[in-house]
C-alpha cells in the first residue's frame, strides 16, 4: 500500500480495521447482488460452475494481491471460499427462476 494512516494507538488501529471491515462487507454484499443477477443469464449448472471463469478470477486476484501487497495465499483462500458460496447461491437463484418461468408457462 502506498499510503496507510499511521496510527498512534491501539484504538486508532481498531478504528481503521473496523472501517475496512465495513467496506469489505459492503463490497461482498455488492458482489452478491451481481451474482444474483448473473443467474438470470445462465441456462445450466455448467454455466453457473464455469471452471474457466473461476480460474480467470483466481488468476486476476492472485495478480492483484501481488500488486497490492496482500498475502496471495490468504487472498486465494478467501476467494475460493467466496466463489464456492456464490456458486451455490447462484445455482439456487437459477433454480428459483426456472421454477418461476415454468409456473408462468
Amino acid at each position: 500500500m502506498e499510503w496507510v494512516y499511521q496510527c498512534r494507538n491501539l484504538d486508532e488501529v481498531r478504528s481503521q480495521i473496523d472501517a475496512l471491515d465495513r467496506a469489505i462487507v459492503s463490497l461482498i454484499a455488492e458482489r452478491g447482488l451481481y451474482v444474483h443477477q448473473a443467474a438470470a443469464f445462465k441456462h445450466s449448472d455448467a454455466e453457473v460452475e464455469d471452471g474457466k471463469r473461476v480460474d480467470q478470477v483466481m488468476r486476476r486476484v492472485t495478480r492483484l494481491a501481488g500488486e497490492l501487497g496482500a498475502d496471495a495465499a490468504l487472498t486465494a483462500k478467501i476467494y475460493r471460499t467466496m466463489i464456492g458460496h456464490f456458486i451455490d447461491s447462484e445455482r439456487a437463484e437459477r433454480l428459483r427462476l426456472v421454477g418461476e418461468r415454468e409456473a408462468h408457462a
